[in-house]
């Protein structure tokens, strides 16, 4: 670690410190899917459609929630990211503490406010009783690990800032893997069913909190630590909060274009909603591929900004953005190549079957016409310039909207998925073109 910190200042952006950070992470990202099949699978073993429609309607209002807290993350990872270019130990240490007593709090008052989170699922969704009886379980249970998801949140960030790819992916194995062996054990041997998913979830948290604050521990114990004063620090709050109302902003607009996107899928009939579901699933699969050279831009741009380093910074873009077009090329080719079997495996339906197949490579492109959004999102967090991120995101928001008023009357489900693609290509040459003027004044 002391040769780590002694390098802080002047380092090399290769492509192995790009992978380093990357492959790690993307396998990392990869196992939050394969969670929520686990838990689809296991309630899914009780026969019971309103058991799995609760589980599907309590993930969804669970998600909406904590995407509100995902700053605790990503930003987190571009200060630390900052301070470990700057070779500044102490303010390293500082921004986790400041981030997991933001996670305390606001993990408790979530917890606390679970039955009102329940009762607004149940009415924002309208579903029949039983549906709503189990969403209700599901929610109560599971936000009571809302403090420990959070300090997971901040304690990831702090890693990936440092660029521990190798530890991320071990902290969230361990969460996930112990997750999905107690999801079998409560869920489907001891019959829990739902309230057993929600359990397995809060438990799997804790742990993974217990070890994760563990090994940050054990490793401040040898480092001098930031005076009570310095965490405590007020503008160092309000830059992170201010930081953090950003991608907030940011991640709410892009849950709005997802949910308008499937919206207006369900205008188009019943078949037309289940062929592009199960489309937008190879998208987010191939999304999680590049979310992880998107973490390594974070932290490789964070730790240039802070070392005022400009020619890392300018690698750190350049082999990212290499590798995030070479892995959509590839995702996009194995769509193309052998989506229509793909299709086949997820879904029996005819119908359904016939119509993905026809709107298929609509989706196998959006991996190319998303990757530079996903890597630009990265270097602007890893460089905390969250105001231009908010910004060009509402713009893209616009433009996505403008498009699919336009678009999909006149084109129908073609239309729609073409003002995706908008939404996508605005979002990257718009962050593109205000990064070559960020680098002029960064530097």
């Amino acid at each position: 670690m002391d040769a780590i910190q002694a390098n802080a200042r002047s380092f090399v952006v290769t492509n192995r410190s790009v992978l380093a950070i990357a492959v790690p992470m993307t396998l990392a990202y990869l196992t939050t899917p394969l969670l929520g099949i686990v838990d689809t699978a296991v309630v899914g073993q009780f026969g019971d459609a309103a058991l799995l429609g609760g589980l599907a309607a309590g993930s969804l209002v669970f998600d909406v929630v904590f995407t509100t807290f995902n700053f605790l993350r990503s930003g987190t990872t571009g200060l630390v990211a900052q301070a470990f270019g700057r070779g500044d130990a102490l303010e390293e240490q500082a921004v986790l503490w400041r981030a997991v007593l933001i996670a305390v709090v606001a993990g408790v008052i979530l917890a606390a406010l679970s039955p009102l989170f329940a009762v607004a699922g149940q009415w924002f969704m309208g579903a029949e009783p039983r549906v709503s009886a189990a969403m209700s379980v599901y929610i109560r249970i599971r936000l009571l690990a809302a403090p420990f998801s959070l300090i997971n949140y901040a304690i990831l960030g702090y890693v990936l800032g440092r660029g521990e790819g190798g530890l991320g992916l071990m902290l969230q194995a361990v969460l996930n893997g112990i997750n999905i062996a107690l999801c079998f054990l409560l869920g489907l041997e001891l019959g829990w069913g739902v309230a057993g998913v929600a359990w397995a979830t809060v438990t799997g948290e804790f742990l993974a909190m217990l070890l994760g604050l563990a090994i940050v521990l054990a490793r401040f114990r040898q480092l001098e630590r930031p005076s009570r004063r310095r965490i405590l620090d007020l503008p160092a709050y309000r830059r992170m909060l201010s930081l953090n109302r950003d991608i907030m902003i940011r991640s709410f607009s892009l849950l709005a274009a997802f949910a308008l996107f499937t919206r207006q899928g369900a205008q188009f009939g019943t078949v037309t909603l289940a062929a592009n579901a199960v489309l937008m699933n190879f998208f987010l699969i191939a999304g999680y591929f590049l979310d992880g050279f998107a973490t390594a831009a974070e932290q490789l741009a964070g730790r240039a900004i802070g070392a005022h380093a400009p020619a890392p910074f300018r690698q750190a873009v350049r082999l990212t953005l290499i590798w995030g077009f070479g892995l959509a090329g590839i995702a996009t080719l194995i769509l193309l190549t052998a989506g229509a079997s793909l299709v086949a495996l997820v879904t029996t339906s005819p119908e359904v079957r016939a119509v993905a197949d026809t709107y298929l490579p609509w989706a196998a492109f959006t991996a190319l016409s998303g990757v530079l959004a996903f890597q630009m999102d990265g270097v602007f967090i890893g460089a905390t310039w969250s105001r231009d991120m908010r910004n060009m995101m509402l713009l893209s928001f616009l433009a996505f909207s403008v498009a699919l008023i336009t678009l999909a009357p006149a084109f129908g489900n073609n239309g729609l998925w073409a003002s995706l693609h908008v939404f996508l290509l605005v979002r990257g040459v718009s962050l593109l073109g205000v990064l070559r003027l960020r680098v002029r004044t960064a530097f």
